[in-house]
């Protein structure tokens, strides 16, 4: 008995010393992949901007995520979101991954630096999740405003109304249309990338396959 219990001390302590030595090999490149709840400095951010007044989501329903990602010029930076504590696992092993493939993100700020203005965000390719509004046109709320939805890099991915024509944020215009046959779109996301491969594993729907409107930034649970 003694010579078992000591040999499952040393596994323990095997394991416990290869953790602090990813930790510590994580640290040193710089990663960050973190999730808690939202602190009092952040909360405060989000006061009137993106949680307006009469916002129904309680606090506690929130996670304040930091998260390290590429750029397109291949800098390295720590990025911030706030989503949902439902999707807040499932959003650190997604980009932790799309870290490990380097795949880029334009950049990942906090609505609230744009006023919670959604145009402003877009047309500045901010990767985003929480923000308490309708959807764009319309008066139901999108599931960004229970932090259930994330849009990544959505210059380059823009939300395209089929029967219109109408592009969101205007700027993308130029990435928004005959997406299946170019290759000229920096961050493309596709049926075939990985960034879209990842989302939908883990129980995400993509906006790029609805009809009437392809919101090819857009992934949500």
């Amino acid at each position: 008995w003694k010579k078992r219990n000591s040999m499952t001390m040393r596994r323990c302590l095997r394991c416990l010393l290869l953790m602090l030595l990813l930790l510590m090999t994580q640290a040193s490149e710089g990663q960050v992949f973190t999730s808690e709840e939202v602190p009092d400095s952040i909360w405060d951010k989000m006061q009137g901007r993106s949680y307006p007044r009469g916002c129904g989501v309680p606090r506690a329903e929130l996670r304040f995520l930091q998260l390290s990602h590429y750029d397109f010029d291949g800098n390295r930076h720590v990025g911030q979101m706030v989503c949902n504590r439902l999707i807040a696992d499932d959003l650190v092993f997604i980009f932790r991954e799309l870290y490990e493939a380097r795949y880029p993100i334009a950049r990942m700020r906090l609505i609230d630096e744009y006023k919670a203005d959604d145009f402003r965000s877009m047309a500045d390719n901010n990767t985003s999740c929480f923000c308490y509004r309708p959807v764009a046109g319309g008066k139901q709320l999108s599931k960004h405003s229970r932090g259930m939805a994330v849009d990544i890099n959505p210059l380059y991915n823009p939300c395209l109304y089929v029967r219109s024509g109408r592009v969101l944020p205007p700027e993308g215009e130029a990435y928004a249309h005959n997406r299946a046959k170019r290759k000229d779109i920096p961050g493309k996301i596709d049926t075939a990338d990985i960034c879209y491969r990842l989302f939908t594993s883990r129980g995400f729907r993509w906006g790029g396959s609805w009809r009437s409107l392809k919101d090819y930034q857009h992934f949500e649970k």
